[in-house]
């Protein structure tokens, strides 16, 4: 009887902790003339120029395009074709791979796990994962046989320099270091995902045991970073990350499209991932670095925190618009205001130099020059995209959201998302 009490109470804790009440009641996004949140809907139909100028170029096979303000949908179209091979038109709930839009998901679970006190960011990440103690640098590859010379780094790797791309890890075949593609390959470490039976804690244990680009802190370096605060993740909840994010995050926001990998019954909504052959769209082929088929076949056992996840626009958007509401939507708070009023402010000091924007706990931000730019949103705008040519941005000042799905790769040009971010910004008419 007692430890049936003691099971109860843990859950009872834990499930307190999964989701707290707000003082706040946002409403979830609905969709709204653009007119009463100050948007012009003769502009906002420049943006259906913009798609159907893509598809017609042969750029993209086609897109969903999604735009809000002040938690109303605005703009929500569907363009072209979600699979030319089997002739099916896209539609605007048809579900998208969104890649590295992955981690700004996880980033948010690490924040929120961070306000449960749970660990601070400058902990090294050896305190959580041992197999990190002690890491090194590359020195130099032996060609013959991918194998390396290191030495050691000047100082542990944190959670801080893992959120922020400054730990020195690498990302193996997507990697601008030929040296770490091949030191990736031999380890056999997985950079995204796959339909292997392999688990995100057996490949991050591998990865640890591999040489970095450079001091940790020292460069900004795109990486599998994010993939290793997934297993941290699981190792601080105790739970699957998949778990984790369905139970914290999905379900509280009502994100019932997102998933790593999708039920039976959303299967036919997955677009198909294309490319141009012959001036004709065709189907992704799979290759040995992944299967474009990930999201429905095979073991169904790896969670990328850096990648794995299928979503919708209007998922995506609601995740977004939780961060436009200072960590709150439908009267639930993941986050609080504070957390998020530091996750937007710059981690990296001039890591990115002169380009106007800067990297903070989850996303691109653009500062004084981003905005100066023009097209690009106010200062405060937070970005990012995915490896299958989907991109979002958020722009708090102006409340806005814009979100445009596109599956494709090894295309040579593709002027849609420039244009899109650039025609959105023209719209606000207030």
């Amino acid at each position: 009887m007692k430890q049936f009490l003691i099971v109860i109470s843990l859950f009872v804790t834990f499930t307190a902790l999964s989701q707290t009440k707000s003082i706040k009641n946002s409403p979830p996004l609905t969709e709204a003339n653009p007119e009463t949140v100050g948007m012009s809907e003769e502009r906002l139909s420049y943006i259906d120029d913009a798609v159907m100028e893509s598809i017609e170029k042969k750029e993209i096979p086609g897109a969903v395009a999604l735009v809000a303000r002040k938690g109303k949908i605005v703009y929500h179209k569907a363009f072209g074709m979600a699979d030319y091979e089997a002739k099916r038109t896209l539609k605007k709930d048809d579900i998208f791979r969104i890649a590295s839009q992955t981690k700004a998901i996880t980033s948010t679970a690490v924040m929120m796990l961070w306000e449960e006190g749970k660990f601070r960011l400058d902990d090294p990440i050896s305190k959580y994962i041992p197999e990190f103690k002690d890491p090194m640098v590359l020195d130099s590859l032996i060609e013959k046989d991918s194998s390396f010379v290191a030495s050691k780094a000047d100082k542990e790797i944190t959670i801080r320099h893992l959120i922020t791309h400054t730990s020195g890890i690498g990302y193996g075949f997507i990697d601008g270091d030929e040296r770490f593609k091949k030191i990736y390959t031999k380890a056999g470490i997985i950079d995204g995902f796959t339909t292997q039976n392999v688990t995100i804690g057996e490949n991050i244990r591998k990865l640890a045991k591999l040489p970095l680009h450079h001091n940790p802190g020292e460069k900004f370096t795109y990486s599998e970073g994010i993939d290793v605060l997934g297993y941290f993740i699981e190792i601080i909840s105790g739970m699957p990350l998949d778990e984790f994010f369905k139970t914290r995050i999905f379900e509280p926001l009502d994100m019932d499209d997102t998933w790593f990998y999708l039920p039976k019954s959303k299967h036919k909504r997955l677009v198909a991932l294309q490319t141009l052959k012959d001036a004709q769209w065709q189907n992704y082929p799979a290759s040995d670095v992944y299967d474009p088929d990930y999201p429905i076949t095979g073991a169904k056992a790896f969670f990328s925190g850096g990648a794995g996840l299928s979503s919708t626009a209007k998922d995506y958007a609601t995740f977004l618009q939780m961060y436009l509401n200072q960590g709150e939507l439908n009267g639930i708070r993941l986050l609080s205001r504070t957390t998020v009023q530091f996750m937007m402010a710059n981690q990296i000091a001039d890591l990115w130099g002169d380009s106007g924007t800067f990297h903070g706990l989850a996303f691109g931000v653009n500062g004084q020059k981003g905005q100066d730019k023009g097209g690009e949103g106010s200062i405060g705008s937070f970005w990012w995209g995915g490896y299958f040519n989907t991109m979002y941005w958020a722009d708090p000042e102006e409340e806005v959201i814009g979100i445009l799905m596109k599956q494709t790769m090894d295309v040579k040009e593709d002027n849609s998302g420039w244009k899109f971010r650039q025609v959105v910004g023209q719209a606000i008419d207030d």
